[in-house]
């Protein structure tokens, strides 16, 4: 089986993001297949017995088993990793699995994490409620303040664990300011990179070492499969993340690998239509609500860093209503085309209340700290006329008495 497309590798490694998602990291078979084919298998065979034990000495470079490596799944690494521009990458079974891996590979009992306070309520529950479990300490942090970032550093600090843009408050870190500190520091920087995907945002450009992703957002893009990632030197993927991941267990499945690699072929066409319309409806928004949190309109007070980070823009925004949340049940009851739902990143619009659902096992005192209040909205726009989004989105303020 062939892992090229024909070209020098040479070659393909200089192509741009949005050619990688089409084309970076295909492999075909003697039948020479357009599409990638998916491998459906648990196990391998072997010519002989001292091929496997090479295979699991780590000196011959074929695979022996799906829990580590499988073809359909390693050809999703390498695309990604390409689109990133990343040494590596390995996938995981969905967006938490990511992020667990990530940090729990690198992270012992003694050691100490700054995290930034405003994230995925799973996210908090893993630095609030796993860790201290395995002897491992945090300090949450407003983390748009750069100087916070600095002042909770600890001699045992290990780890710097942030969401840019954050769920689902669009709070944005500095980037090249924290990344920089905690390189100076001899700290690891891991970036949850779900809301952008390299489509929009580069975090490895701005100088961070592990960027972790939810691929069953923006990645499918089509609500279809769960699926995860994390990218970052070869040494950190070998040394730290594969160990971990090996065993324990967290394998994407072949099918849903092959899934998200049809949905890369066009996530920077979505994402940049998407980004597009979410600034649209953002224009008419902000002067129906009293908050909005929209990193790419000139009111938002971090729209300098927006510019330099995410250029391209965001596809999610929340905002915020002053009657709490019976008004914003009272909105969300009210839409006739945009769909209640947890998700984001869906090819489909899709309005959540994050008090009630995503952010609700956390706690009321972690949502005040977060800015989570009850009022607040998620808004993750999809590939529907923009007309149709501001209409619909009209109606429903309207029957809630905005």
């Amino acid at each position: 089986m062939k892992r090229t497309t024909g070209q020098d590798r040479s070659i393909t490694r200089h192509w741009r993001p949005a050619t990688q998602a089409v084309r970076g990291g295909t492999w075909r078979s003697e039948q020479g297949e357009t599409s990638e084919a998916i491998f459906v298998t648990s196990g391998y065979c072997y010519d002989d017995a001292e091929t496997v034990a090479a295979r699991f000495r780590g000196e011959d470079p074929g695979m022996y088993y799906s829990r580590t490596q499988n073809p359909s799944v390693q050809m999703l690494e390498e695309r990604i990793a390409l689109m990133e521009g990343a040494e590596a990458c390995r996938a995981q079974a969905s967006g938490m699995a990511a992020m667990t891996a990530a940090l729990l590979s690198q992270l012992s009992q003694g050691d100490h994490i700054v995290a930034a306070r405003a994230a995925f309520g799973s996210c908090r529950w893993l630095v609030d409620s796993l860790f201290p479990r395995f002897g491992i300490t945090s300090t949450t942090i407003d983390a748009r303040d750069n100087a916070a970032w600095e002042a909770a550093i600890q001699p045992n600090t290990k780890v710097f664990f942030f969401e840019t843009p954050a769920n689902p408050t669009l709070d944005l870190v500095d980037m090249e300011f924290v990344c920089g500190l905690a390189r100076s520091r001899g700290i690891t920087t891991v970036v949850d990179n779900a809301f952008c995907t390299s489509a929009l945002q580069r975090p490895l450009d701005f100088g961070a070492d592990v960027v972790a992703y939810s691929a069953t957002k923006l990645m499918d893009g089509q609500g279809r499969v769960l699926a995860g990632a994390v990218c970052g030197s070869e040494a950190f993927i070998k040394d730290k993340l594969l160990p971990f991941q090996r065993n324990t267990g967290p394998t994407l499945a072949p099918f849903n690998a092959w899934v998200v690699m049809k949905g890369l072929e066009t996530l920077d066409l979505r994402a940049r239509h998407q980004a597009a319309t979410a600034l649209d409806l953002g224009r008419f928004m902000q002067d129906r609500v009293p908050i909005i949190l929209h990193p790419s309109l000139p009111s938002h007070p971090q729209h300098d860093l927006a510019q330099r980070q995410m250029p391209g823009g965001v596809t999610i925004f929340s905002f915020v209503l002053d009657g709490g949340a019976a008004q914003a049940h009272a909105v969300l009851d009210s839409l006739e085309l945009i769909d209640i739902s947890n998700n984001v990143g869906d090819s489909r619009s899709l309005m959540a209340h994050p008090a009630s659902t995503t952010h609700y096992a956390i706690g009321a005192d972690v949502r005040a700290e977060m800015g989570v209040s009850d009022g607040m909205l998620r808004l993750s726009v999809g590939l529907e006329d923009v007309q149709d989004l501001i209409e619909d989105l009209d109606q429903a303020l309207q029957k809630a008495g905005l």
